[in-house]
């Protein structure tokens, strides 16, 4: 699809796929909870009209192509632009009612299931994602949407939402929120999305497969970057905090500001997968065709400047402070 044709489709509609319906109409708008946090007044809103969205809690709105690029967190117009594709088979046309009764949800009749399809473990094979991690830690899905069954992975959040992927189909069972698996340690590694998690503990398997340690932490997932005001509370609890966001602008602006509100305690190691957009793509040897890694500042950083950037993770004053309470675990690089 090309930009025109996206454009061209009906916002409440892609909403509706992904798993969002409206609370309410007035005149030619239609309002929503906001698909970027949980909330119980709705502050979303598309135009009806214009076929545009505006977040008031996000301060930020667009076409359709700017809600995907805030929905999975890049900047990227042909990386948009095939997530938006690949969801059309389950774009439909769709009216909603606004009676005073409880509105059904987008996914309908859902069944929750150990995750043993072999379509949905060859999809995650093709991700280079080790399966028996994988049914330890997502779902199968199976639900009803626009009357027609479905089924995908599930990858549960804090709120009993869903993360839902297959090979075709990539949204959420709202409410959407943060992954938080505790495991009672004092070092938490942070990322974007489940498929970067279950990446990383492929890469961990396959580096260390007799002591993998992969209990030797806390994970926080995001499930978007968007999701990162709900960190807060759950990053502050940690003496040291791992980022292994996206090399995308995205990334190293979450990754940014975790350090800003975090200090001297976080470790940038995405330079673990520099020339890869994320840890899938380094499981997978899918180097980026694009620029290298953006500078974790509000200016976009080019040629040497990334090259400096990524050899220093941490600014020199911070770094002395690091190196004094230097922690025995975290302060050593990451293996993969």
């Amino acid at each position: 699809m090309n930009i025109e044709q996206v454009k061209n489709i009906a916002l409440e509609d892609y909403l509706h796929s992904l798993g969002f319906s409206p609370i309410k109409q007035q005149g030619s708008s239609l309002w929503y909870n906001s698909p970027f946090r949980t909330e119980t007044e709705a502050s979303f809103k598309v135009n009806l009209t214009r076929n545009e969205w505006y977040d008031f809690g996000l301060g930020k709105g667009g076409n359709i192509i700017a809600l995907a690029s805030e929905l999975h967190g890049t900047d990227s117009v042909p990386y948009l632009l095939q997530r938006i594709a690949e969801q059309t088979s389950v774009i439909h046309p769709v009216s909603f009612s606004f009676r005073p009764q409880p509105s059904l949800p987008s996914f309908q009749q859902l069944e929750v299931e150990p995750l043993n399809s072999p379509i949905l473990l060859a999809y995650l094979q093709e991700r280079g994602v080790n399966t028996e991690l994988a049914k330890k830690e997502c779902r199968e899905l199976h639900f009803v949407n626009n009357g027609k069954w479905y089924f995908a992975i599930g990858f549960p959040n804090v709120v009993g939402g869903y993360e839902v992927r297959n090979k075709y189909f990539k949204g959420c069972i709202s409410p959407k929120d943060i992954t938080h698996i505790k495991q009672g340690r004092e070092t938490c590694i942070v990322f974007e999305g489940f498929i970067d998690y279950l990446s990383f503990l492929t890469l961990r398997q396959k580096s260390c497969p007799a002591s993998p340690d992969l209990d030797k932490q806390d994970y926080l997932i995001l499930n978007s970057v968007t999701n990162l005001p709900k960190a807060w509370d759950v990053l502050e609890i940690y003496q040291h905090i791992i980022c292994l966001l996206d090399n995308d602008k995205a990334g190293c602006r979450a990754t940014e500001e975790i350090r800003q509100r975090c200090g001297y305690k976080v470790f940038d190691q995405s330079d673990h997968y520099r020339g890869y957009k994320d840890l899938n793509d380094r499981l997978c040897g899918k180097k980026q065709e694009q620029t290298p890694k953006v500078k974790h500042s509000a200016e976009p950083a080019t040629g040497k400047e990334v090259d400096s950037e990524a050899k220093q993770a941490l600014k020199p004053k911070e770094t002395a402070m690091r190196k004094s309470i230097q922690p025995k675990k975290p302060g050593r690089r990451m293996k993969f």
